[in-house]
């Protein structure tokens, strides 16, 4: 077993990085401070072209696996701009998986071209505010006309809809009564995001208040024929594909997130003195920061095995969820520590920490709560009887 990364990954994360520094601590604070998307940032990434790291290379993509894309994705997360900076380019690497799989090659053309060139953004419109994690209970519907499907419905928890060119919309076109299962009759569409037509109503939150989330009403939208993607009926299925990779970015951008943490308390507790010795000599303090290395550490390799594992086509569904549950409560108790090793002044937006700590309980709820992964775990690893 080899768990060095290759040339090709080192120079992945030392190019992102190059990037990255570009924007400091009081860029983030700036956006967080006044909910403004980094659009800077998003060009900045968009030029070096790194929005195509998955794509297909004839787009423009560099057509690399999710290895490559966790290892982008950790750099972006750990070099200050936290989820912000993570989740303003993340639906570029798994939203349009389907569309790469399972669109024609002239919707590859016409969609993915402008993604890979931060021309156009896309959201991801599949949550809804009764159905939350049960997909399959959607009310979301599309009925059939000439030339394509008009929409009615509401999803929740739509990021980016503030920014977006296109939504990928995941709606019912058969009555979930009238199916064999109850995950048939769902179809995928890649819409244009017409805010004439659409309500996109942005939510106020807690933290990573740079990238927007959204209450969307849709009511009577036409889309057509053309914009849909794959077979009506099978989109519950092309989104699977696009899970697991979803649950390994989301881990390792949490684990980039937790490791700036515990570098930021790392550094203050060796320049705090109190007592006339420095705060970082008190195994009081030192140990839980190291025990938070540890955590991280072991979380970070969990992650890089699911993405071996997807990128060899192998089963990795246990490894992914487990690499999302390790490392969202790693990246939170990382993130607490951090302020807590502040103590008053990790209270304070001056220090930054405090802005962490707030996007890092993100990753223990989205995209899946730890609940359904431990109950997945358990009757898919350990045989038990399903338990919802």
């Amino acid at each position: 077993m080899d768990f060095s990364l290759t040339e090709l990954q080192r120079e992945i994360d030392t190019s992102v990085r190059k990037v990255c520094a570009e924007f400091t601590d009081d860029y983030w604070h700036e956006c967080d401070e006044n909910a403004r998307f980094p659009e800077e940032f998003y060009s900045a990434m968009a030029s070096a072209g790194w929005l195509g790291i998955t794509m297909p290379e004839e787009l423009g993509g560099a057509g690399l696996g999710v290895t490559e894309a966790a290892i982008m994705m950790h750099a972006v997360a750990n070099c200050g701009g936290g989820q912000s900076a993570a989740s303003s380019i993340h639906i570029n690497l798994f939203g349009p998986h389907a569309i790469v799989v399972h669109g024609t090659d002239e919707q590859k053309k016409r969609w993915l071209t402008p993604l890979i060139q931060g021309k156009e953004k896309a959201c991801f419109g599949v949550t809804e505010p009764d159905a939350g994690l049960d997909t399959t209970s959607i009310k979301t519907f599309a009925k059939k006309v000439d030339g394509g499907y008009r929409v009615t419905g509401r999803k929740m928890w739509t990021s980016t809809g503030q920014e977006a060119h296109k939504i990928v919309l995941l709606a019912r076109t058969t009555p979930k009564s009238e199916c064999k299962k109850p995950t048939d009759g769902m179809t995928l569409f890649y819409a244009d995001l017409d805010r004439s037509k659409i309500e996109v109503r942005r939510i106020k939150k807690l933290g990573r208040n740079a990238v927007d989330s959204n209450a969307t009403f849709i009511d009577d939208y036409f889309i057509p024929e053309s914009d849909r993607i794959g077979e009506e009926g099978k989109g519950f299925y092309y989104l699977l594909d696009s899970l697991n990779p979803e649950r390994v970015l989301v881990g390792i951008e949490a684990i980039g997130l937790g490791r700036d943490a515990l570098q930021r308390a790392s550094k203050y507790a060796k320049d705090r003195v109190v007592f006339g010795r420095p705060i970082g000599k008190n195994q009081g303090i030192q140990h839980p920061l190291a025990e938070a290395w540890t955590l991280l550490e072991s979380a970070y390799w969990m992650c890089l095995r699911a993405a071996w594992l997807y990128d060899a086509g192998l089963p990795c569904a246990a490894e992914a969820n487990a690499a999302k549950f390790l490392s969202g409560r790693a990246a939170f108790d990382a993130a607490t520590k951090a302020v807590l090793t502040h103590g008053g002044m990790g209270y304070a937006r001056e220090f930054q920490v405090e802005r962490l700590f707030r996007e890092s309980i993100l990753p223990r709820i989205a995209p899946v709560t730890e609940q359904l992964i431990l109950s997945f775990i358990g009757e898919k690893v350990l045989d038990l009887p399903k338990s919802y």
